[in-house]
């Protein structure tokens, strides 16, 4: 038997991840959000868009077009989220420095996440730095989930030791 986690309360400006509800959902976000992998700036944009569900820090979603598709080889890994769709990867070659399936996107998306289907989101704990305006994101931990954690945000968080179960 699993025990859930007592939250954490967020104080003045926070907010607590076990607020986020379930099934997902996304929302606009004008923060700055700037990826950076090998010393290139790869992904940069104001016009994300966050995934918010309940235990996990927010994935950001960048559109393509903020994003140096250059560097991006669409790979056959195919995943399916019952509430986001199938999701398809990318690795990220740039220079000397290959990552396999470091980012994705909802190629074929469920009718509630058709708006992020042209932005891909990345992993944190692959890239050299990830920041929304200019605070540098702590990755969400374990080699599945893809949130990006700031001060801003509270948990705990599904992917820490002892959290599957949740």
């Amino acid at each position: 038997m699993y025990s859930y986690p007592q939250r954490i309360e967020p104080q003045a400006g926070q907010e607590s991840v076990w607020d986020y509800p379930r099934p997902a959902i996304w929302e606009d976000t004008d923060k700055h959000i700037r990826i950076i992998c090998n010393g290139v700036v790869l992904a940069e944009t104001q016009r994300a868009k966050r995934v918010l569900e309940t235990s996990h820090p927010p994935c950001y979603y960048i559109p393509m077009e903020d994003i140096k598709m250059e560097y991006l080889v669409e790979t056959s890994r195919r995943t399916r989220c019952e509430w986001k769709g199938v999701s398809q990867y990318y690795d990220v070659a740039i220079a000397d420095k290959y990552i396999q399936n470091a980012a994705w996107r909802y190629s074929i998306p469920t009718p509630n996440f058709v708006e992020i289907q042209d932005s891909l989101s990345f992993y944190g704990s692959l890239m050299d730095a990830c920041y929304v305006n200019d605070e540098l994101i702590t990755p969400q931990s374990g080699d599945f989930y893809g949130g990006w954690i700031t001060s801003d945000i509270v948990g705990p968080f599904k992917g820490e030791v002892g959290t599957w179960g949740w």
